[in-house]
């Protein structure tokens, strides 16, 4: 397990990969601690896994505050992430500030924010005030209504440089990781390379630090809604309901509950 961000930082120095799956209840965080998996991000994702919502944009920052302190109650190996949800931090660092600050009371130790160059002022703010941020750049969900959906990013040499140019002022400004999302793998390789700090990919191959998915899409839960890069590692959709086609007939048949 690597709880520290000082763990995560060792682990980049010694070449040691890192796992991450998203969480946002007790029963997620308890199996994801007895796999062994390193970090749990509680993901503004719980939008559209959790609450079938079409994107991220309408979770809030109440909701996200709730989830994490769940997540972070119940864990005491893996590292906590929490996201700062669309319309809690972009207007200013003293509101980025105030919205890190209620995530990490309620047990995050370390926070995640969208976006690229424009971040810099405000990753070096919370920094100075000792609030630990992963930046995210690549496909950032919370924009997807700018850049028209959920599309992989990077795929231009100019795109590719623009990226490669915010990834290093946002550690410069004082990000502790860098999340990059649907992006080519040789990019992200050559981020992964260049910058002091740990690296996370989704849909950005192999080269980075460390992988997150999102858990629905790992235990085969949201099925047909998987992004192409995910991999399912089980039929969990036809697994529960199997199971409860099963306790359902066994009470129409009179089967359950037996004397």
């Amino acid at each position: 397990m690597s709880r520290s961000l000082a763990a995560w930082d060792k682990a980049k120095r010694e070449g040691r990969k890192l796992t991450m799956v998203t969480a946002y209840d007790v029963t997620a965080a308890r199996l994801a601690e007895a796999a062994g998996i390193d970090a749990l991000l509680i993901g503004d994702s719980l939008g559209m896994v959790v609450g079938g919502e079409a994107d991220t944009l309408r979770v809030t920052l109440d909701q996200m505050e709730y989830h994490t302190g769940i997540v972070a109650r119940t864990v005491t190996k893996p590292l906590v992430m929490a996201d700062l949800p669309f319309g809690s931090f972009e207007e200013s660092p003293a509101q980025a500030f105030a919205a890190c600050a209620r995530l990490l009371k309620a047990g995050a130790q370390i926070v995640k924010l969208e976006g690229g160059a424009t971040m810099v002022e405000t990753i070096a703010f919370l920094s100075r005030r000792a609030v630990p941020v992963c930046a995210h750049i690549g496909l950032t969900p919370q924009h997807v209504r700018q850049i028209g959906g959920f599309k992989r990013q990077g795929k231009t040499p100019e795109a590719a440089a623009q990226l490669l140019e915010d990834a290093l002022a946002l550690a410069d400004a004082g990000a502790r990781m860098l999340l990059m999302e649907a992006i080519p793998s040789e990019l992200a390789a050559e981020i992964t390379a260049k910058l002091p700090i740990p690296t996370i990919g989704i849909g950005a191959g192999p080269g980075t630090n460390a992988q997150v998915l999102v858990l629905h899409d790992v235990l085969g839960l949201n099925p047909g809604n998987a992004p192409s890069f995910a991999k399912t590692y089980l039929d969990g959709a036809g697994l529960i309901t199997k199971a409860l086609a099963e306790y359902a007939r066994e009470v129409r048949e009179g089967v359950f509950p037996a004397k």
